[in-house]
């Protein structure tokens, strides 16, 4: 057989082609062989908002009434479909069950409006690609109590099942974007609308930015605010747009499916849709041409302030694409970059696979930036004690501000999904509520033989909350006032 390899290949293909034929075989031995689609992969929800409804949902009054039918869809073709009982204790679309976000008041998975009599600015909420409005859900309960009318959006294809994401686009994302800036604008007036985008929703509230730009909306922000952000994603996600498009054929749906997963998140999917994957890359391309564009002539003078969070180490997102594509493309002074370091005590561990310091070396060793970065860092390699090193736009000279925190023991560094997450979150954080009708997903100091737990050792291994929520929050709500004028 080997012989007859060889000697075809030699024959008949292009010296790149074999691996390309392999590479093809791979995916559809894949497809043929994923795990058993359930009901919330194969429902088709019709309810769900698309662009191409702008006659039909003007506003975002109607996009509500829709969402109330798309959970009534949500009910009739998944609910009533799944079982119940102790077998599903964990399943998040079996009623009652643990992980059941219904079973929840209120439900996060729905868009949220927080308003107030006199509010004196609002705040658009995005949330990232698979999360729900609960992601941000923190951050829009401190900015409601200080004053501002806060809209957490639920964007289309997400908060109800993981096939939402087979059909959505990031069109349909971004009109919904508009809508709800829209009504934002009809309640705060001329007051000032700032935008909070974690993951995908940061390259949504920059397209919203660039239209504005462009004559093709309004308001424009006052200001951004972007947690792990999605500017940049590996090159490898171009690929998703061929396994979905294989994934259509017969035999092959699980081609259709990054990775099909137990559903037991109330307010995330596990589950990660392929198309999915090909609407952050069309995204992200698109945020990354649409700057470079506008920066070819010299830096972008006319753009809301923005301010970035990032952990150093992201498994998801590209750092270096933040300061690449977005940051060193806007003109100097008003923007800045905050980044979570490792932590640097633990970094001396024969068990770490590389040190992230070029990042760090290249962020604070180079006059040229164009922006504010600060780091949050260990204090020496030899404390927990976490300081903040800053350094103003085009300097090396960094001021030491301290934070009085500490990193936990046993944290190595924070995540992609962690940092908008305080740690005394009820679901995610570092203490169990011990409420038995709820499951909790958050610290679990658990060890024992592999293969016993029904959720995966790398699912608990990765923090899920920002030990150093609070300054974050802080530093949001400084940034927001500051650009609202109403800092001391």
């Amino acid at each position: 057989m080997n012989r007859f390899i060889k000697i075809d290949h030699m024959r008949c293909t292009p010296g790149w082609t074999l691996p390309v034929i392999i590479l093809i075989i791979f995916i559809l031995l894949q497809g043929c062989s994923g795990s058993t689609l359930k009901p919330w992969h194969r429902a088709k929800l019709t309810a769900e908002f698309n662009a191409g409804m702008t006659g039909e949902v003007q506003t975002f009054n109607d996009y509500m009434h829709l969402e109330d039918k798309l959970f009534e869809q949500l009910e009739e073709k998944v609910y009533a479909e799944t079982g119940t009982g102790p077998e599903y204790a964990i399943v998040r679309y079996s009623s009652g069950s643990l992980a059941d976000p219904q079973h929840r008041t209120p439900n996060w998975n729905r868009s949220f409006e927080l308003h107030g009599a006199e509010p004196h600015a609002g705040v658009l909420l995005l949330h990232g690609m698979s999360d729900s409005p609960y992601s941000l859900r923190a951050l829009g309960e401190t900015l409601n109590q200080r004053g501002y009318w806060v809209i957490g959006l639920r964007l289309p294809g997400h908060g109800t099942a993981p096939s939402g994401l087979q059909r959505v686009s990031w069109q349909d994302m971004a009109a919904a974007v508009r809508l709800a800036m829209k009504h934002l604008s009809a309640k705060v007036g001329t007051k000032p609308i700032h935008i909070i985008g974690y993951s995908t929703g940061a390259p949504l509230a920059l397209d919203f930015v660039l239209n504005v730009l462009d004559g093709n909306g309004s308001p424009m922000p006052a200001s951004l605010i972007l947690i792990s952000p999605a500017i940049g994603i590996h090159p490898a996600a171009g690929l998703a747009g061929f396994k979905n498009w294989l994934g259509h054929l017969p035999g092959l749906e699980g081609l259709t499916w990054l990775s099909i997963l137990p559903e037991f998140d109330p307010y995330k999917y596990n589950s990660f849709a392929t198309n999915a994957g090909t609407q952050v890359h069309r995204l992200t391309r698109s945020i990354s041409n649409r700057m470079a564009a506008k920066a070819r002539s010299g830096p972008i003078k006319v753009f809301p302030p923005v301010l970035v969070f990032n952990s150093q180490v992201d498994d998801t997102v590209s750092t270096d694409a933040v300061i690449d594509r977005l940051l060193s493309c806007l003109a100097p002074s008003v923007h800045e970059l905050v980044l979570f370091d490792i932590n640097q005590l633990a970094a001396t561990s024969v068990l770490l696979v590389s040190n992230p310091r070029p990042l760090t070396d290249r962020l604070m060793n180079n006059d040229s930036l164009p922006f504010t970065v600060t780091l949050v860092t260990n204090e020496s390699p030899e404390s927990r004690t976490v300081i903040a090193r800053s350094k103003n736009p085009f300097s090396n000279e960094v001021s030491i501000k301290p934070l009085n925190l500490d990193w936990p023991q046993g944290y190595i560094s924070l995540s992609h999904i962690a940092l908008s997450f305080p740690p005394n979150d009820p679901l995610y954080g570092t203490h169990n509520p011990q409420d038995p009708e709820k499951i909790f997903l958050g610290q679990q100091p658990i060890q024992g033989e592999r293969g016993l737990l029904l959720i995966s050792s790398d699912w608990l291994l990765r923090v899920r909350h920002n030990p150093f929520y609070g300054y974050l929050e802080d530093r949001v709500v400084e940034w927001m006032d500051s650009t609202n004028g109403l800092s001391d």
